[in-house]
C-alpha cells in the first residue's frame, strides 16, 4: 500500500485501489469482469496506479464507510481519497459489482 502512495505522487496518476477477498464469490465475479474488459485494461495500464489488496489496510481511510468486499477506493496523487467518486450503492458507498463495469469505463 505505501508503495503503491509512492507510486501515485511520484507518477501523479491517481491511485486505483481495489479491496478483495479471495474467497469471497463477489470479488471474483468482479475481477473476472474487470479481466474480460478491454477498456478497463487499458485504464489500468495508462490512466492508473492499481492495487489489489487481499488484506485490509491499516489506513483508516482506506475504509470510510466500513471494512466490506468487493470495494474500489480512488487516491489522488495528494494522497487524498476521493469521496466524490463512489458507486452506486448508498449502504456501502464504495461497492462496484460485476453490472457496474460500464460505470468505471
Amino acid at each position: 500500500y505505501e508503495e503503491g502512495l509512492a507510486r501515485s505522487k511520484h507518477s501523479k496518476k491517481p491511485l486505483m485501489v481495489i479491496h478483495h477477498l479471495e474467497e469471497c464469490p463477489y470479488s471474483q465475479a468482479l475481477r473476472k469482469a474487470f479481466a474480460s474488459s478491454p477498456e478497463i485494461q487499458q485504464m489500468a495500464q495508462e490512466d492508473f496506479i492499481m492495487l489489489n489488496l487481499v488484506h485490509s489496510s491499516s489506513d483508516d481511510n482506506m475504509a470510510p464507510d466500513g471494512h466490506y468486499v468487493p470495494r474500489i477506493l480512488f487516491v489522488d496523487p495528494s494522497m487524498t481519497v476521493r469521496a466524490d467518486l463512489t458507486g452506486k450503492y448508498g449502504n456501502r458507498m464504495y461497492a462496484y459489482e460485476p453490472e457496474d463495469i460500464s460505470t468505471c469505463e
